[in-house]
């Protein structure tokens, strides 16, 4: 039997600029795959080379699989339906699949847009892939497509989904197939070098209201530090890897789990960058901790800092403040670690005051690099519901955090639009000009004029922030800027209320209470050394 897992072709001009990442639920499908002894496994990166719909079909013809599954975050879920139409019409006996964050909780509204999906998988894939592969098989999935857990299918004109499959409760046992990716093609542009994405946990303890991490894992669960660098070596011995991001939301939460990831770094001596994000109160808590950090390669942190106005903190349920963020900054940067502000703008109360704020903060926090991203309210989350009718736009594939989905009541998108570039291009062209030529010598100057080099490919190409889709050629173009919503997409209905996470409390974590990855009282419970438990 023939599967074939397919990566959308789409763009959006957000985190792509610094280079073409590696696709590890593909990699982590195949190994669970290859496990239970399917090896006739193909990958197509549509995204990474850019297939058109043309090639895209001749190549799903010329493999003739029995399964083509496709995965899909929610701006890319109409470019993953359309490659599952193109698969129905290429292959029809194939069984066509969709996974990922936005089926999994979207899956009635999909269904009846894309008929021709003959099951989305719903959560965790792994174990679920492994069944359904073995029902095609075995020549059962019509018939038992029904007992196996974790989808959601047309039944008839009935959408139907069977219960939840559980959170793989051992995740040691998961092991990714890296070998199927074309590695010569995922190139991290600041250091030029192959990346990497390899997770050390998977899901959050924390239930932000704007987030569906904690959603979608169902349990928070922390892989064994030392099989995480057995995969990294691993990574650099077989396929060139020389820069790594850790994939969790925040690998920082559990303490003792990454001191000792550190450790073994540091302890086999790989001489491998990598990077994470992470929260402004982790960083406050492991202050002694962060010459350690540095010395097991970590260069690069992005700081949920979300926000400059105390009320927009207050809004995503952050117990951070103003002067926690510039304290975080400055303990990362004293000890040589590259420092990523994240700032979201783009709210209804957002006004050019607000705007010029977010760049003053900046300013005086000294992040190395700064990023403003668009509010982007998931359709899935708490917040897009207590939003209501002040969410207008309902094109998913603008919710890519540069296109702006909600409309501020003091000022139009294009002017919006605008205020960010400005911001962009005073910061940047001061850290240009005054900061990361005099940025001292090695891996740390080398990585800043990196990015640089980063950011003014992709402003010279066109592609940072969607600029050239929407025609934005500056100041002079603001009331002009095309953002192309499709205003026949409409507001689907409240999902169903059958997915819960499931938070454990075993592991020593307090009650999640609505609070955000930026910040909140709520940490891993800590042994008398000051390490975290679990």
């Amino acid at each position: 039997m023939r599967i074939l897992f397919i990566h959308p072709n789409y763009h959006s001009g957000g985190a792509e600029i610094a280079g073409d990442w590696p696709p590890a639920w593909a990699a982590y499908l195949t190994g669970a795959l290859r496990q239970a002894g399917f090896d006739d496994i193909h990958f197509i990166d549509a995204m990474t080379t850019r297939m058109t719909d043309e090639r895209l079909a001749e190549r799903i013809a010329e493999i003739a699989p029995d399964i083509v599954g496709t995965t899909a975050i929610t701006p890319a879920i109409y470019t993953a339906e359309r490659v599952l139409k193109i698969a129905r019409e290429t292959a029809p006996q194939a069984v066509t699949l969709l996974g990922g964050v936005h089926g999994t909780f979207m899956y009635p509204q999909v269904l009846a847009e894309a008929p021709w999906i003959d099951a989305i998988v719903r959560g965790e894939g792994e174990e679920i892939m492994v069944a359904i592969a073995r029902a095609v098989a075995e020549g059962r999935w019509a018939k038992d497509r029904a007992q196996i857990r974790g989808l959601a299918f047309l039944d008839g004109a009935r959408v139907a989904a069977t219960p939840a499959a559980p959170p793989i409760r051992d995740i040691d046992s998961i092991v990714a197939d890296w070998s199927l990716l074309d590695w010569p093609r995922y190139n991290y542009i600041p250091l030029g070098v192959r990346v990497a994405i390899p997770n050390m946990a998977r899901g959050c303890p924390f239930t932000c209201t704007f987030c569906s991490q904690w959603k979608f894992w169902r349990d928070y669960r922390v892989r064994d530090p030392k099989r995480v660098v057995d995969e990294i070596e691993g990574l650099m011995r077989d396929h060139g890897v020389g820069f790594f991001i850790l994939a969790d939301e925040e690998p920082t939460i559990n303490r003792k789990k990454f001191v000792a990831f550190c450790e073994e770094l540091i302890r086999r001596d790989l001489g491998i960058l990598w990077g994470i994000n992470t929260r402004v109160t982790d960083i406050l808590r492991d202050e002694k901790l962060l010459p350690l950090y540095r010395k097991a390669g970590l260069v690069h942190v992005s700081l949920g800092t979300e926000a400059a106005a105390q009320l927009k903190l207050d809004l995503f349920n952050k117990e951070t403040t103003v002067a926690d963020n510039k304290r975080a900054i400055q303990l990362l940067r004293q000890a040589g670690i590259v420092v990523e502000a994240q700032f979201i703008v783009g709210l209804e109360n957002e006004t050019a005051e607000t705007l010029e704020e977010t760049y003053r903060m900046a300013c005086d926090w000294k992040p190395d690099l700064a990023n403003w991203s668009m509010y982007t309210p998931w359709p899935f989350s708490d917040l897009f519901r207590e939003l209501g009718d002040k969410v207008e736009v309902f094109d998913y594939e603008k919710y890519n955090f540069v296109t702006p989905i909600m409309k501020p009541q003091a000022m139009e998108r294009g002017e919006l639009l605008d205020r960010v570039m400005n911001n962009y291009r005073r910061f940047y062209m001061k850290k240009a000009l005054f900061s990361y030529p005099w940025a001292g010598s090695g891996a740390r100057r080398r990585y800043l004029l990196g990015c640089l080099k980063a950011y003014m490919k992709a402003g010279f190409e066109r592609t940072f922030y969607d600029l050239g889709k929407v025609a934005y050629w500056g100041p002079q173009s603001r009331k002009s800027v095309r953002f192309g919503f499709d205003a026949s997409r409409r507001r689907a209905e409240d999902m169903p209320a059958d997915w819960r996470a499931q938070p454990s409390r075993k592991r020593g974590l307090a009650e999640p209470a609505g609070l955000a990855c930026g910040g909140g009282k709520a940490q891993m419970e800590t042994g008398p050394d000051g390490a975290a438990a679990g």
